[in-house]
């Protein structure tokens, strides 16, 4: 696989639970990829558990805490974008997009992964996937990448069906596994084993879904 990858999510630790495993097998199979993340998270309530940052030093250690989540999957283009935790919904729209349109322009990506509009929980993951569509969707169609969409919220497949590509990363539970301990100021979950994965830990992290983006 030799394709170019562009990740565009909002806060560190999105990528963890939902995608890490996938993107850790596209690297090892050959593919180069970008990781656009638009904030620190630097409005999280979390300061670890129990807490060992505060409301300053949060966002250099989440900082900190994607760039080893990053490493630890093999992504070496990690572009932090700078815009603040909880806003992305109220952004310029102008601004917003010309920072994902940029990127686009400058990489030309095969394949984007985001989250799909409207059915992933949080106003800022919402508003980036929204974002993604509204800046790929305005390309002509013979330049536009696959859009790989995660979705969570409830009841969403009533709504948009069910995931249309997964991806079996068994193998890669290490590096999933890794990226997800890596942020340890937000969760620590119990009985995660890099070494020796119980049939639990697989059967709940060994495959990653998602929803084809369709454009009307």
């Amino acid at each position: 696989m030799n394709k170019r990858i562009l990740v565009v999510l909002p806060h560190p630790d999105d990528e963890c639970f939902g995608l890490s495993g996938t993107l850790a097998k596209m690297i090892r199979e050959g593919a180069e990829v970008t990781y656009a993340c638009l904030t620190l998270g630097e409005m999280a309530r979390t300061m670890g558990i129990p807490p060992f940052a505060n409301r300053v030093t949060l966002p250099q250690v989440r900082k900190l805490e994607l760039e080893a989540s990053c490493r630890i999957i093999g992504i070496q283009d990690l572009r932090l974008l700078g815009f603040h935790d909880k806003t992305i919904e109220f952004e310029e729209r102008e601004l917003l997009d010309g920072s994902i349109g940029a990127i686009l322009e400058e990489l030309k990506p095969d394949i984007v992964f985001t989250f799909y509009p409207g059915y992933s929980v949080h106003p800022d993951h919402d508003a980036t996937g929204a974002a993604v569509v509204r800046v790929i969707g305005g390309l002509p169609e013979k330049d536009r990448p696959v859009v790989y969409c995660m979705a969570f919220a409830r009841d969403h497949q009533l709504a948009i069906g069910m995931p249309d590509t997964q991806f079996d990363v068994g193998d890669y539970l290490k590096q999933k596994i890794g990226s997800i301990q890596a942020h340890r100021s937000q969760f620590q979950v119990p009985g995660l084993d890099d070494k020796k994965p119980s049939r639990e830990v697989r059967e709940r992290f060994g495959t990653e879904r998602f929803w084809t983006y369709r454009f009307e």
